[in-house]
């Protein structure tokens, strides 16, 4: 199974970040978002990915060709320019590069990667998130229900304590940032079927907006309910975050050993 992933957009809420870089190469623990996610899907025996480039893509390109040897030992003979790589760690992934334009919106992206994916059903999720999901209930859990989507859904942390008042303004509960008050959302990490890209016209196509509504009003569309950890990379804070809980070693995404 392949793993489409969503790397091509400006990330301009991350600026101080993104202004150097596409926003899912910004370093958590010194590697970039990207491979976070993938080592995510790889311990669930995805390790076909479509990478859907944009904004700043050479960085990626440049990243993933010269992966092997920065993983590795090497031996270099400054005489004749020869070089030897030894002992090389990087993980069996086979990876798809694909330029899916600058200025080209997220259902735009999916539909241009259509022919990569083929006939079979694919996983997709944006190159800024992170989880300690459990991508293979995801999977199954897609694989009952025999329809053409599923997202995982996810309840947000709380950005700010929530105060209840009473009687002349009185605080009678304090809730620091509960993720109850907003709910369910899309949290990504969508398994789907080719079917979708009936729903996608084009590159000015967004696939939140139409495409997920359609599916949605067709009946097509499924829930992956996700309870645990689920971090989406869009602040300078949000960054230190991910940052702290990973130099503590508590990072609940990772989970690979």
């Amino acid at each position: 199974m392949k793993a489409v992933i969503l790397a091509g957009g400006f990330g301009t809420r991350l600026s101080e970040e993104t202004n150097l870089r596409p926003k899912p190469m910004v370093e958590v623990g010194g590697r970039p978002l990207l491979w976070h996610i993938m080592k995510s899907y790889s311990q669930y025996g995805v390790n076909e990915f479509v990478i859907c480039l944009g904004y700043m893509s050479y960085i990626i390109k440049e990243y993933f060709l010269n992966y092997y040897a920065h993983n590795a030992d090497v031996t270099v003979n400054l005489s004749n320019g020869e070089h030897t790589i030894h002992n090389s760690k990087a993980e069996p992934w086979k990876i798809h590069l694909i330029e899916t334009g600058v200025n080209t919106m997220t259902g735009g992206r999916i539909k241009r990667v259509q022919p990569l994916v083929g006939d079979d059903t694919f996983c997709l999720t944006y190159g800024d998130g992170l989880a300690d999901l459990d991508i293979g209930k995801s999977i199954a859990f897609h694989k009952n229900h025999r329809h053409a989507a599923t997202v995982t859904s996810v309840q947000p942390p709380g950005r700010f304590g929530v105060l209840n008042l009473g009687e002349a303004d009185r605080v009678t509960t304090f809730e620091e940032k509960p993720s109850e008050e907003i709910g369910w959302i899309n949290g990504g990490f969508f398994v789907l079927e080719p079917k979708i890209f009936d729903y996608v016209d084009g590159d000015q196509e967004i696939w939140e907006r139409k495409p997920l509504e359609r599916l949605a009003r067709d009946g097509e569309l499924y829930a992956f309910k996700h309870p645990g950890f689920w971090r989406p990379c869009d602040t300078l804070r949000d960054k230190r975050e991910l940052e702290s809980l990973w130099e503590t070693g508590k990072a609940p995404w990772k989970s690979w050993a």
